[in-house]
């Protein structure tokens, strides 16, 4: 069965108790987590999970499969008899929550890109320093990139509420408002596409974890740009609170 995965309706659930489904070598599957398995330019969490009678596993990385299941990453093999076992699983709550703040500043910034400069995206890499996402820009300069920053930062400080919901894929593929790259598709999950709206200000596919409102993000600072191409425009960018 597919891993009910509970960071999708709420991105502040941090523990949460399941039961061990299987184990390959260093990875164990549950019937349920709180663990998010990366996409989007989002790396997946870090945490631990407790088995009963097992003891406390170290989680390094997460991987989602095609047929729904997450994996929870290991440092080292785990007992075949973890498989039955009750466990609580705990993700590493301050790095998930810097990773919230970028992911969501980041829909912030590529719609403002999208709107002002006709930039769409076309890859993304959300870290704990700081964050990149490259975009097709005509036009680039300092210039373009100091306003980017000005109207960024003026929509984090009017305090829009985020929340999720999901579409029907085929609605999600009659509505090209909600999608911000060209390249890759959104997750769809059981024939459906999430969508994260900003309130007021924005709506777009996305599976990932975000904050509760954006003044929740803090302010940010794009410290540095790259020419990628003649088209395609790098930029660098950090929070602070």
């Amino acid at each position: 069965m597919p891993t009910e995965r509970l960071y999708l309706d709420d991105g502040d659930v941090f523990t949460a108790d399941g039961r061990v489904l299987a184990v390959r070598a260093d990875a164990l599957a549950c019937d349920r987590t709180c663990f998010y398995p990366g996409g989007g330019g989002q790396p997946p969490d870090h945490g631990v999970i407790d088995v009963e009678g097992v003891g406390s596993i170290p989680i390094v990385s997460v991987r989602a499969e095609d047929d729904g299941t997450v994996w929870h990453v290991a440092g080292a093999p785990i007992v075949p008899h973890a498989v039955g076992r009750a466990a609580r699983l705990s993700i590493d709550r301050a790095r998930r929550l810097v990773l919230a703040r970028y992911h969501t500043v980041l829909h912030v910034l590529n719609t403002t890109a999208l709107r002002t400069c006709g930039g769409w995206i076309t890859g993304v890499q959300i870290g704990v320093d700081y964050s990149r996402i490259d975009f097709t820009l005509e036009e680039f300069s300092p210039a373009v990139v100091a306003d980017l920053q000005a109207r960024v930062n003026a929509v984090l400080a009017e305090d829009h509420a985020l929340a999720a919901s999901y579409l029907s894929e085929a609605e999600f593929r009659a509505r090209d408002d909600l999608r911000r790259t060209l390249i890759a598709e959104p997750p769809i999950v059981d024939g459906r596409v999430r969508i994260v709206t900003i309130a007021g200000f924005d709506a777009q596919a996305c599976g990932g974890t975000h904050v509760h409102s954006t003044r929740d993000v803090g302010q940010l600072s794009i410290f540095r740009t790259e020419n990628k191409g003649r088209r395609n425009k790098r930029l660098y960018l950090r929070l602070t609170p």
